[in-house]
């Protein structure tokens, strides 16, 4: 067995309880965001509290082969991002380097105003759902872009410079929000958006352009009026703690039985989920200040089954779905789960089901609320009967918060497990492995 395959399982030795503390840092949904941002500057920005994750990477080696300098800075966790020289990158080597990412439709809105031209590999990531760039490209369109279809992918050009205009998204997508945020700024007039993704990250990304220099009205009603400027600046922002990281732990201590206590955790950003974690019967405690966090652990007391719901923000959040699944597994009775955000986001359950766990999966729209799925043929609900007693099994990883799921699967369950595609979780996850062996978590690579 090669080091890269090792790199890529663990072996998990389960029953045992998560115990101690982990810290999270800056939201990768926000980081990844903000770096593209410093590309409107006409100076250097400096980010702190950067994760080291392979999204963050992605999106650097992305910013340099654009010509941005990206350096380390005083502080550990900080990135200066200079963007004085920007050019046009290699096409070949815009491919190569995105892989499955797709961050590099994010790029777009700045580099037309940077350099009048920018290219959209095809594009990757998590296969939970459809994921279209129809928003993204139509709403590029709106502004003034030109779309051409390559062999390579996409090239987008904008003849007569960009414009404010007006849209309305059919569905409050995070990515299209950030679209037009990055490209309205810059654009000349008033752009006002319907309908838009009002997530806390996308906040803090207003937060970001706002300390450049924007002009941006976030409204009670899911608009969001961008009122264009000539010319922005660099910024200096930390970002709001990665908040499906602090979930992700606070399920696992959950499922494992254990007590977990996430330094850098923020309640305002979190309310939904402490909501469901407490109906569940876990207990938690907040602890405020800027080294504060959040204890989460299990009382020892049964735990509860619930309805759940997920739901643009500020419902509860899909990306929390996964992980909490595994510790209703736990709980008495019947839970029911209603996924309205991706349509294809319960595909992990049949690896829980092969571990012990009774999860039915349905098409029909099984939360209070009927879906835009509803009619059709996917299986986006789900009912979980508890407690089953998990137990060990060979795990292959699907996409980045599934994988995390699993692991916490695997933790719970009785027996060992082997768990391939672990490097998926790198992606979202800085330094899992550490923070599992920090918790008293037995996880390593296969013998050779």
């Amino acid at each position: 067995m090669t080091n890269d395959v090792q790199s890529d399982v663990l072996v998990v030795h389960g029953d045992t309880p998560l115990r101690g503390e982990v810290r999270v840092r800056g939201a990768k949904n926000l980081v990844s965001k903000a770096m593209v941002a410093a590309l409107l500057g006409d100076g250097p920005s400096r980010l702190h509290d950067v994760p080291r994750i392979r999204d963050v990477e992605i999106v650097r080696g992305l910013l340099e082969l654009h010509g941005v300098r990206v350096s380390d800075g005083v502080e550990p966790s900080e990135l200066v991002l200079d963007p004085t020289n920007v050019e046009r990158a290699n096409v070949d080597e815009i491919n190569v380097h995105a892989g499955s990412s797709r961050i590099p439709i994010l790029f777009c809105g700045p580099l037309l105003h940077r350099i009048g031209h920018a290219f959209i590999p095809d594009l990757g990531g998590c296969h939970i759902g459809d994921r279209p760039i129809d928003f993204h490209l139509q709403a590029l369109r709106e502004f003034g872009a030109q779309v051409d279809k390559t062999p390579q992918g996409l090239d987008i050009t904008a003849p007569n410079g960009l414009h404010g205009t007006k849209f309305d998204l059919p569905f409050p997508s995070v990515g299209a929000t950030e679209q037009v945020l990055l490209t309205a700024v810059l654009a000349q007039g008033v752009t006002e958006l319907q309908n838009a993704a009002v997530e806390p990250e996308i906040i803090d990304l207003v937060c970001v352009l706002q300390k450049m220099g924007a002009i941006i009205r976030v409204h009670t009603d899911r608009v969001i009026e961008i009122e264009g400027v000539s010319r922005l600046t660099g910024y200096a922002h930390r970002p709001i703690p990665d908040r499906i990281e602090a979930a992700s732990w606070g399920a696992a201590a959950l499922a494992t039985g254990g007590d977990v206590f996430v330094r850098g955790a923020h309640q305002a950003d979190m309310m939904t989920f402490l909501n469901v974690f407490r109906s569940i019967g876990g207990k938690l405690d907040i602890e405020d200040g800027p080294d504060g966090g959040i204890r989460f652990w299990h009382p020892g007391d049964e735990l509860r089954a619930v309805a759940l719901e997920t739901d643009v923000h500020p419902g509860f959040m899909t990306d929390w779905q996964q992980p909490m699944v595994v510790a209703l597994t736990q709980a008495q009775g019947l839970s029911i789960v209603h996924e309205t955000v991706y349509e294809r986001r319960l595909g992990y359950t049949e690896a829980l089901n092969q571990m012990g766990a009774t999860i039915q999966t349905y098409r029909e729209c099984l939360g209070g609320t009927p879906c835009r799925f509803g009619r059709r043929n996917f299986r986006h609900s789900a009912v979980i009967a508890g407690p089953s007693k998990l137990h060990a099994a060979d795990l292959v990883i699907p996409d980045l918060r599934a994988g995390f799921s699993h692991l916490i699967a695997a933790l719970a369950a009785e027996g060992t497990s082997t768990v391939y595609g672990v490097n998926l979780i790198n992606r979202g996850y800085e330094d899992f492995e550490a923070k599992l062996a920090a918790l008293g978590a037995h996880a390593e690579p296969p013998r050779p």
